[in-house]
């Protein structure tokens, strides 16, 4: 799967860069990060970790309204738990290196700008796990918390592009891989809303 989403970015790149003129661009923002877990018939979902972004990407157009937006994206995703009977949250921060491939539809505005709705899948390798636990904290790699390095999921974007080409977005990830290891027939995605801003050269 991960080779397929990667040559799958690859020649999409080359294909459509010949259609028309690429602009780039930068998003940065916040995600507020969760991990879903389901068992069985049941599910869990953890508190939000606020966590960061941080992609950057090609604008290939196709048409008049649609392109598409190759990029490559830093990425902090994991959850929060509260303890019982006690004030204290364990947070886990996960972060990932991502690739996404993004089709993007915009709807013109008038002179002020478009609007955008986009959907595409991604890729990610994970890069460091950190759990903080009141003044206890805990860093490694992916493989040291137990958890697969190797994530996939879809990723959901709209916003309003101006025509300055300053950006205002919120998105969702809707991970599709099971992020834990030996999981006793559990399943654990990552699930996250993030908000930014950024700009289109």
């Amino acid at each position: 799967m991960k080779k397929t989403l990667l040559s799958l970015a690859a020649t999409l790149c080359i294909v459509v860069s010949a259609k028309a003129q690429t602009s780039y661009g930068l998003k940065a923002g916040l995600n507020f990060a969760k991990v879903k877990t389901t068992k069985s018939n049941t599910s869990f979902t953890t508190d939000a970790a606020t966590t960061f972004y941080v992609t950057g990407y090609a604008d290939l157009p196709v048409s008049n309204n649609l392109s598409v937006q190759p990029g490559i994206s830093l990425q902090g995703k994991g959850g929060a738990m509260s303890e019982a009977y006690t004030d204290e949250k364990t947070k886990d921060n996960l972060m990932y290196i991502e690739v996404p491939v993004n089709f993007v539809y915009s709807i013109p505005t008038g002179n002020t700008g478009n609007i955008f709705l986009g959907v595409g899948p991604y890729a990610g390798l994970g890069i460091h796990a950190k759990t903080t636990q009141g003044n206890f904290s805990e860093s490694g790699s992916f493989g040291d918390a137990g958890l697969k390095s190797f994530a996939a999921g879809l990723n959901f974007l709209t916003g309003f592009k101006f025509a300055n080409g300053f950006l205002i977005n919120g998105g969702y990830d809707l991970g599709l891989t099971n992020i834990v290891k030996d999981s006793g027939g559990a399943s654990a995605k990552n699930r996250v809303f993030s908000v930014g801003v950024g700009f289109q050269f």
